[in-house]
């Protein structure tokens, strides 16, 4: 006769430890697995040729004398000459500004305003470090 209280039991040891075995092979093997797939890109429809745009320099000098790439200009028509003169220049260039330090806060800024209302996004005052 067959016993209904009986339970069978499951013995899961040996099952875990293959797990095991295998996942502890897994870790190690994984790192060394490399997966290259070989594609064919496509061709760009043009090939365009990066040119280094050359920055704008401006020196003021300690006198408040002005030069745009060594060319000279003044500091009380600088705006209104240097819009003029920057529709010969690059916009997407870079301008660096470089002044004396002991000139007021006012003019180099006025300068810097002017380079912006010209036209020029980007814009960098120069340190010595």
């Amino acid at each position: 006769m067959f016993d209904w209280d009986e339970k069978p039991e499951l013995n899961i040891t040996p099952l875990v430890d293959v797990m095991l075995v295998l996942l502890a092979i897994l870790m190690v093997i994984s790192p060394n697995i490399v997966y290259e797939e070989l594609i064919r890109l496509p061709k760009g429809s043009a090939q365009k040729e990066l040119t280094k745009i050359p920055p704008v320099h401006i020196t003021i000098s300690k006198s408040g004398e002005i030069t745009v790439n060594k060319e000279p200009f003044k500091m009380d028509t600088f705006a209104d000459n240097f819009s003029l003169h920057a529709q010969t220049l690059n916009h997407d260039a870079t301008v660096l500004i470089s002044a004396d330090q002991t000139l007021d806060y006012g003019k180099v800024m006025s300068v810097l305003g002017a380079v912006k209302k010209a036209g020029f996004r980007e814009v960098s005052l120069a340190s010595n470090g």
